[in-house]
């Protein structure tokens, strides 16, 4: 048996000490991270430098204890790996050259494609190396829709308005760029797991307003192929699904994907989920992360309930979205205090 807990759960046991990460949580709001970025000459070049990309997964780890370390990278790798010439503007976000049809997904061949991201490879190797057998690594991915909206609208924060359009007017040229990144994303996650990724995730982070029927097409389907793709290029570590702004459909989600845990965000109502979804699979999330910036008694009651709520199935503290630069270091602190008094 493993003793890292944090595996444990997503292999779906229950454990007395709730194990704790927290997304985005190698990130601005520490001081060690400011001055290991300020290292790279840009963003591309901090993930595709493992010796720093390694040193921002190991950060978090040293200082707050957090049971896992998630690989330091982006969701848009894959991208820039197919040729889509990603670039990070500061102050505007990533930009990418728009696809417009499926075949702009597979001009580069996929050992071309694996090379490009050899980087993240032996990022994972050096931060495998460096922590102790206590802590979980977790490798990762974007699903292929969320990373299909950033290939078709060449930028994210959007509504979708214009992806939802393309697939509703050229659907077999979705449905061919969601293949392509199916594929890709399936070595990639392959390239982790080789190089010592103990569990993979994959981050849907335009689930949000969909309709059903689209849901299942663009969201449901594809990932449910990722995941069966991953498993026949023969990777046996448990596959976590973040289905971001899923509502109800993330029982469908976590029922119909072949996700091995489900990650819950801000907005889910925990008990009606948590009644609903497949008894005995894992968790993880929905403490809202404007708690952590506020802090206070507040804080520390959502942390207790949540706790409280899920103490039914395997459970993993986290947050239902990212640790943002405003959050003060002695806010995570109280939330892994309050944590670690209950179990």
């Amino acid at each position: 048996m493993t003793d890292r807990r944090l595996l444990r759960v997503l292999n779906g046991e229950r454990i007395d000490t709730v194990p704790v990460w927290m997304m985005r949580q190698a990130g601005r709001h520490l001081p060690e991270y400011r001055e290991t970025r300020a290292k790279a000459r840009d963003f591309l070049d901090f993930c595709y430098t493992p010796s720093l990309a390694a040193e921002a997964t190991l950060q978090p780890v040293r200082r707050y204890g957090m049971d896992g370390a998630i690989l330091f990278a982006d969701i848009l790798l894959i991208l820039d790996a197919m040729g889509r010439n990603v670039r990070f503007l500061e102050g505007e976000g990533p930009r990418v050259d728009p696809a417009t049809k499926a075949a702009d997904l597979s001009k580069v061949p996929m050992e071309k494609i694996l090379a490009h991201l050899a980087p993240v490879g032996e990022t994972v190797e050096r931060v495998r190396a460096s922590l102790d057998s206590s802590t979980t690594l977790i490798g990762f991915a974007g699903s292929p829709w969320t990373v299909g909206v950033y290939a078709i609208e060449g930028r994210g924060g959007t509504d979708k308005a214009d992806s939802r359009k393309f697939g509703y007017q050229h659907p077999e040229d979705l449905d061919g760029m969601l293949e392509q990144l199916v594929e890709a994303s399936a070595h990639y996650l392959k390239m982790q797991a080789d190089a010592g990724a103990d569990a993979l995730m994959l981050f849907e982070s335009w689930a949000e307003g969909l309709p059903e029927d689209a849901f299942e097409r663009w969201v449901i389907g594809p990932t449910a192929k990722l995941v069966k793709r991953v498993r026949e290029l023969g990777v046996k570590q448990p596959i976590l699904g973040f289905p971001r702004g899923a509502g109800g459909l993330v029982v469908d989600y976590a029922e119909r994907t072949g996700v091995n845990a489900v990650g819950l965000d801000t907005a889910i109502p925990l008990k009606r989920i948590d009644a609903a979804l497949p008894k005995g699979m894992p968790v993880q999330g929905n403490l809202d992360p404007m708690r952590l910036v506020a802090g206070g008694p507040g804080m520390e009651d959502r942390v207790r309930e949540i706790i409280t709520s899920l103490k039914g199935r395997p459970h993993i503290f986290n947050l239902g979205h990212g640790v943002t630069p405003e959050v003060p270091i002695s806010h995570v602190e109280s939330v892994l205090r309050t944590i670690r008094s209950m179990t």
